[in-house]
């Protein structure tokens, strides 16, 4: 059975077990959370697809650490002006256990 689950603006496909990194979700580790979004649900060979969400239809998961991504560089320069700018960005990211698929 897996579901795909749309959150942070992107959309997951997740069975239960399964871990998975979401862009930063609230909460502490052991936390529980609900997604309502569920997109479609495939259970033994039926497959269930939403318009947008299916209805009645949540995944639960569990926060097992907030953690940072890798560091991107972001360099901008503009040419024959002597302008150049180097920064960082490290995304704030959730790993989370998807305990329950349930329609």
């Amino acid at each position: 059975m897996y579901a795909v689950i749309k959150t942070g603006g992107k959309q997951h496909r997740v069975s239960e077990g399964e871990l998975l990194t979401v862009e930063k979700l609230d909460g502490g580790k052991g936390d529980s959370v609900v997604f309502d979004d569920v997109l479609m649900v495939a259970k033994e060979g039926e497959i269930r697809v939403g318009t947008p969400v299916v209805e009645g239809a949540k995944v639960v998961g569990e926060i097992v650490a907030q953690v940072k991504g890798p560091k991107i560089y972001v360099y901008k320069r503009k040419r024959r002006k002597g302008f150049q700018k180097k920064t960082g960005h490290r995304q704030q990211l959730t790993r989370m256990k998807i305990k329950e698929i349930s329609i």
